[in-house]
């Protein structure tokens, strides 16, 4: 009987490889945990990492697996619900047993996440820009950290070419990102010489629709006799009503220009962009760039969209920053795993340092062997009619995280290598 099974295993595997797909022998698999929002106010954004994560398990599938493996996902739906996305997590790492997650968009989130998977040592690809303040040997940051972001974005807009700002409006979502970014921005600012007299500082809650008051008072800050621009930190489906509300009060980019670090091609698909031509988005990547490694990404990520018929895609595929994060994170991962001949979570660590992978920004992303951040190139691009970024200004290579930001007080004494426990 066990004889007869062998054979028609063997069997099987001799017919998949005579049709170019790859023999995975049955039940052969590594499960790979997606923690991303499907509903609520933050799955404007997440959704289509969820895909993302998908795509890139289709394509390591299609080129062997890992390790001889079937990669399997395991999708949960933490519901933009953020006590949720602990439980999630705990369900996928002793339920589901999966070696690895990709998932989080908020910092409240991931914050929600993080004392799980220290606690069970699992291991958390995050693929969004963050504010910083946290290493943990359990999480590899994918997103930018202020110094590839945010830092560069207002550096610019006090350059010449950015419009010489010198006042600034900190507007954001009120929750732990955009609080700590804002907090490293207002230092950053005092070190330029800039008053707080010279800068605004407001907050919305998740999901906030009515930007009218905010924008008059934006309006009235900016006319005031100094150059004025905003810095975006508003996440998920608030950004709608936020530039909405942006065009109907006639606000123009060369007036008083906005900077966004949370929105880009997906969050501009609803919004009608021709008002806000000349607005800022601060990136890692934009869909916008021309290099062969981007047009492959660009080509696959349609093909994917259209044969899995996902919604607003399969008519109008887009990429984004968080989508290249999130496929360098699948890749870099499965290459890591290879390297260790394991699944096992200290091996893993381990084979990432230094791990690279030809990103879609047309550089190489390197995984620093100390902060678990990646190296990666800044881009600033101005909004386009068609909801696409022109690039404007961009680093000349890829840029050295600094988790620590310089500009709260006692960060310079941190240290730069993760151990195993939050430090905020």
């Amino acid at each position: 009987m066990q004889r007869r099974f062998i054979l028609q295993a063997l069997t099987a595997a001799v017919a998949l490889a005579s049709v170019g797909l790859p023999a995975f022998a049955a039940d052969d698999t590594i499960k790979v945990g997606v923690l991303h929002s499907l509903s609520g106010t933050m799955a404007i954004s997440e959704s289509v990492l969820k895909d993302t994560v998908l795509m890139a398990i289709d394509d390591i599938n299609a080129k062997g697996g890992v390790l001889g493996k079937k990669l399997e996902p395991v999708v949960v739906d933490p519901a933009s619900n953020w006590p949720l996305f602990a439980e999630k997590t705990k369900q996928l790492l002793t339920q589901d047993k999966v070696a690895v997650i990709f998932g989080c968009w908020t910092s409240v989130s991931r914050k929600s996440v993080l004392p799980v998977v220290e606690e069970l040592n699992g291991l958390l690809f995050y693929p969004v820009q963050y504010e910083g303040e946290e290493l943990s040997k359990n999480v590899f940051y994918t997103g930018a950290a202020p110094n590839q972001q945010a830092i560069p974005a207002v550096e610019y807009l006090m350059s010449k070419d950015g419009g010489g700002a010198k006042r600034f409006v900190l507007l954001g979502t009120d929750y732990v990102y955009p609080r700590t970014t804002n907090k490293i921005l207002r230092s950053f600012l005092h070190s330029k010489g800039v008053a707080d007299a010279d800068i605004m500082e407001e907050y919305t809650p998740f999901g906030h629709s009515d930007y009218q008051t905010i924008i008059a008072k934006i309006k009235k800050f900016s006319s005031e006799g100094k150059k004025t621009a905003v810095i975006s930190t508003i996440n998920g489906d608030s950004n709608v009503p936020f530039y909405k509300e942006l065009g109907n009060a006639g606000l123009k980019a060369r007036d008083v220009p906005v900077v966004a670090f949370s929105v880009g091609e997906e969050e501009l698909r609803g919004v009608d962009t021709k008002p806000l031509v000349g607005h800022l988005a601060a990136w890692n990547y934009f869909m916008s760039i021309k290099n062969p490694t981007n047009a492959a990404f660009i080509k696959e990520w349609s093909a994917y969209a259209k044969a899995k018929n996902i919604p607003g895609h399969k008519d109008k595929p887009l990429t984004n920053d968080p989508m290249e994060a999130t496929w360098i994170g699948v890749h870099m991962w499965a290459q890591a795993v290879e390297k260790a001949k394991s699944t096992d979570t200290d091996k893993v660590i381990a084979a990432m340092a230094g791990q690279t992978f030809k990103a879609p920004s047309g550089f190489t992303a390197e995984m620093d062997p100390k902060n678990h951040h990646l190296h990666k190139p800044v881009f600033i691009g101005e909004v386009k009619s068609d909801g696409q970024f022109n690039v404007v200004w961009k680093t000349p290579g890829p840029i050295k995280a600094k988790p620590w930001s310089p500009y709260i007080e006692g960060n310079d004494k941190k240290k730069d290598e993760p151990d195993g426990k939050t430090k905020l």
